[in-house]
């Protein structure tokens, strides 16, 4: 083998070397980001089960409350009830550019029995 076919095979191994380590560092880089995206969904939807959850607990102790907003760390969460018997609690909670909402429905006086608790669009 020559010199000239040496540096030539040099050149295409750097060249196959650099093209698996960019490639690496941009999947590296998307991974990263879906990650934070995915955690934030996940405070979000966080957030709206413990608003809900405070919802609850407030129309035990106040039949005629009918929601709030509250700012918990890095996010907020926005409560309404609507509704008299079934009472419908909406929680949507917010993340970032995220928010999730739970849907709660629960009947009763002085009491509460919950009857559907789950994710809403």
């Amino acid at each position: 083998m020559n010199k000239g076919q040496t540096v030539i095979m040099l050149m295409v191994f750097m060249v196959v070397a650099v093209t698996i380590t960019t490639a690496a560092v941009v999947l590296t880089i998307i991974n990263s980001r879906n990650a934070s995206r995915l955690e934030q969904g996940e405070a979000a939807l966080s957030l709206a089960h413990s608003g809900g959850e405070n919802a609850m607990m407030r129309l035990l102790r106040d039949p005629s409350y009918t929601g709030e907003t509250l700012s918990l760390g890095d996010g907020s969460v926005t409560t309404t009830v609507s509704g008299s018997n079934p009472k419908t609690v909406l929680s949507v909670g917010r993340f970032g550019n995220f928010s999730r909402t739970v849907q709660i429905v629960a009947t009763g006086s002085g009491f509460l029995t919950v009857s559907s608790w789950k994710e809403a669009p």
